[in-house]
């Protein structure tokens, strides 16, 4: 038996292994996708106070920072007993995550996918990467840096930074729009809605261009899970709980996420620090499912916004029998309709006087339990808290989204290892196919777990040969 790992994945948040078993007739007969690192957020924050949540658990990323702060926000809303946060609070919050969603979208489609998606996964490895996008196609990166440029403003003005901002509160947020503010946002807004319409139409052609590759590359059918607003719009940051099955059937709807631990639980695996999230009405076995843009666009009945709306439609016309898009690699166009989504509602937002309000905060009576629910962009993210009399946290649960997708990742690598793997000498481009499975789901490893420490660092300095010449070591926390 040969044991191969990939380690680490690469282009995606956070640090994971792939490793495959490979018996004597070169036949592949495991594939695991493994978190070797730990997450403790949940226990340390155990002890303090309730309105440190907000600042204290978005440290569990650098790159997803505001949907943690806005979900510990909402479970803080129901701690101080606000049930309606006043509307200028509510819409600078929706706000904040539309930059953040679309920032991250354009992060990773154009830093960190689209490599494979433009020059293939067997490209050669110097070139397969974001120098090679902006040698090649260098208009297309500069819209992908500018785009997210934006989404980082956005975040900046309505949180007060870039990263790690301190926008949102318990009861509403702690800052308005000034005119000057709203004004510097709407001078760019019509081209970012340009540039995100045409990175969905890039999108679409490339996957109804290898149409049938892309359909069946690691493709799996799930359950799929995930808020959606009134009426079953496409919601990011409010709303009630939708499942449904392979068929796209529904299985629950109109689920207060107060009612989150009736209907999901967790299963561990002695191999992974990553848990697996299931639907308890199904088990173990049946009940895992996806999250994030495939099982948002999926699972709603409309996108509010006109041109997202199209694209919409156009996604789903894909599948002629009225069942979900199950296809893997279809994680990016969904993901592109989204951040075309993110872009309209901005603008529309952008116009709206609420913005300029000064009713930022609301009271209540203070209760010792709170859940926040929102979707992520990687999907639906729950932050739930108790605390004592004292408002001190008592107890802490979240359920991350890379998390909810930690058995449709395992198998859609499995998918891959049968299809491209097994029987093959495994060469880098077929291992890159792991990878690029992988990156599809836009995972982010360091808010699924978190690393104790720092990690070690190595460095190698190699000749024009590639002999090495010197190396330097660094051990985790010297």
């Amino acid at each position: 038996m040969i044991k191969i790992t990939i380690d680490p994945v690469s282009r995606v948040e956070g640090h994971g292994k792939i490793t495959l078993q490979q018996n004597e007739q070169l036949e592949i007969t495991q594939a695991r996708f493994q978190i070797a690192e730990f997450r403790g957020f949940e226990k340390f924050i155990q002890g303090r106070p309730y309105w440190e949540a907000p600042v204290l658990v978005q440290r569990l990323c650098g790159i997803c920072p505001v949907s943690h702060h806005l979900a510990a926000a909402k479970a803080m809303d129901q701690l101080v007993g606000v049930d309606q946060i006043p509307p200028t609070a509510e819409k600078i919050r929706r706000l904040m995550h539309f930059g953040q969603v679309l920032q991250s979208h354009a992060l990773h489609f154009f830093h960190l996918s689209s490599p494979d998606l433009l020059f293939g996964y067997d490209d050669e490895v110097r070139h397969r990467n974001i120098v090679g996008v902006i040698n090649d196609y260098p208009e297309l990166a500069r819209q992908g840096v500018l785009l997210r440029k934006y989404g980082q403003e956005v975040i900046r003005i309505t949180s007060g930074k870039r990263v790690h901002g301190t926008g949102a509160i318990p009861g509403g947020v702690n800052k308005n729009l000034s005119v000057a503010e709203r004004n510097s946002l709407q001078q760019d807004i019509d081209q970012i809605v340009d540039w995100a319409e045409s990175s969905v139409e890039l999108m679409k052609q490339i996957f109804l261009h290898q149409a049938e590759w892309q359909k069946n590359f690691a493709t799996i059918d799930t359950h799929m899970l995930s808020l959606t607003g009134q009426g079953g719009a496409l919601e990011l940051y409010d709303g009630t709980l939708r499942a449904c099955d392979r068929d796209g059937k529904v299985i629950f709807d109109q689920q207060s996420c107060d009612d989150y631990l009736d209907l999901i639980n967790e299963h561990i695996e002695s191999w992974s620090y990553m848990k697996f999230p299931f639907l308890k009405t199904l088990g173990v076995e049946q009940g895992w499912y996806r999250v994030g843009p495939l099982a948002r666009i999926n699972n709603c009945d409309f996108i509010r916004t006109p041109l997202a709306e199209q694209q919409r439609q156009i996604f789903k016309s894909q599948q002629s029998d009225g069942k979900p898009v199950q296809a893997t690699l279809a994680y990016h166009w969904a993901r592109l309709i989204e951040l075309l989504y993110c872009a309209e509602s901005i603008r529309e937002l952008l116009d709206d006087g609420d913005l300029l309000g000064d009713e930022l905060t609301a009271q209540g009576e203070m209760r010792l339990k709170g859940i926040g629910v929102i979707e992520a962009p990687r999907g639906t993210l729950f932050h739930h808290y108790e605390v004592d009399e004292q408002g001190l946290i008592t107890r802490a649960n979240l359920i991350v989204s890379t998390t909810h997708n930690n058995q449709a990742m395992n198998e859609s690598i499995r998918r891959v290892a049968q299809d491209s793997l097994s029987g093959q000498e495994l060469t880098e481009p077929l291992l890159n196919q792991l990878e690029v499975a992988i990156r599809a789901y836009d995972p982010c490893l360091s808010c699924a777990t978190h690393a104790l420490g720092q990690m070690p660092l190595q460095v190698d300095l190699l000749d024009a040969a590639g002999k090495l010449q010197s190396r330097k070591y660094k051990q985790a926390g010297n």
